[in-house]
């Protein structure tokens, strides 16, 4: 099943409130594993669910973006580059019972992890399928829209993928991504050696695995050279305070192994057990504001006929 042919799987009562099946708040975001763990443990209901990961910074701002871009109830949407489902989970509560969500990936890995997620909460109304974005093409029936996360910057040709995304998206319908940039560097009033250090140790991973790190700033040509017409362009900071942390220390032990591969830092240097507890106390010293990456939010809108 890919987007030439989904369909909004029916409620079969849609009469029946236990018929319905609830959408979570929010969804685990990639960059915190160890939650995800520890709550697939516990069997932790949706609330809970939604309470362990209410603090993530960039599934914050990612459904904003949505909300604010026009994602609305009973929308049919594709999830590009849909990884574990969380963006697909948190567009699915959005448009809501009368609305669709098909999440794609070419690694069937975490496509196998997303179906056993959505089969786990009861959501009927989210599927996923391992396909490329070069095997989106044209289609009588499309999406309202096309949404991706960190997906351009892996794309040896960016312009022909968002073409490719807009390819499966209805005249008029939108493309929503958002990446992230670190061009613009960090930046803190007082020194912060370690956070410095651990988001070159990200960054150096996913240059060496040859992704671009500057496609949030790359994005609006991108979109307008694949013949979009760009509607929104945002830019929000990641930003930590002594009391505000974004999860820097569940991303590198999610990148553990990629680190080491890449020859960047081994497990010793980075010790990954205690860098949590190590970057807490670097903010509480320094007691300062960390500025991190930049997350770039685009929303291009395919041409309507004449």
């Amino acid at each position: 099943m890919g987007a030439q042919d989904f369909r909004c799987p029916p409620i079969e009562n849609p009469a029946d409130p236990a018929q319905r099946p609830a959408l979570p708040h929010r969804t685990d975001s990639p960059y915190i594993p160890g939650v995800l763990r520890r709550c697939e443990a516990r069997r932790t209901s949706l609330d809970e669910l939604a309470e362990t990961t209410m603090t993530d910074l960039v599934n914050d701002m990612t459904e904003r973006f949505l909300r604010d871009a026009g994602i609305a109830p009973g929308m049919r949407v594709l999830d590009v580059g849909c990884g574990r489902g969380d963006v697909s989970f948190m567009v699915a509560r959005i448009v809501g019972e009368r609305g669709c969500v098909l999440g794609v990936d070419r690694d069937p890995a975490p496509i196998a992890v997303a179906r056993r997620r959505a089969a786990e909460l009861g959501l009927g109304r989210v599927a996923f399928e391992e396909r490329d974005i070069a095997a989106l093409s044209p289609t009588a029936e499309r999406f309202d829209a096309a949404v991706g996360r960190r997906v351009l910057m892996y794309q040896p040709d960016p312009v022909a993928a968002v073409r490719a995304m807009a390819g499966a998206v209805r005249a008029g319908g939108l493309i929503l991504l958002q990446e992230n940039d670190p061009t613009m560097g960090q930046g803190s009033l007082m020194p912060m050696d370690l956070h410095r250090q651990v988001h070159q140790w990200i960054w150096r991973t996913v240059e060496r695995e040859g992704a671009s790190l500057h496609m949030g700033f790359q994005m609006p040509s991108v979109f307008e050279e694949a013949g979009l017409t760009v509607q929104l362009v945002r830019a929000e900071a990641i930003v930590q305070t002594p009391r505000i942390q974004h999860q820097l220390a569940f991303i590198v032990r999610a990148m553990l192994p990629r680190i080491v591969q890449q020859g960047v830092a081994s497990e010793a240097e980075v010790d990954v057990d205690t860098l949590e507890e190590r970057l807490a106390a670097e903010r509480t010293k320094a007691n300062t504001t960390f500025v991190g990456d930049l997350v770039f939010s685009v929303c291009g809108r395919t041409r309507s006929p004449v």
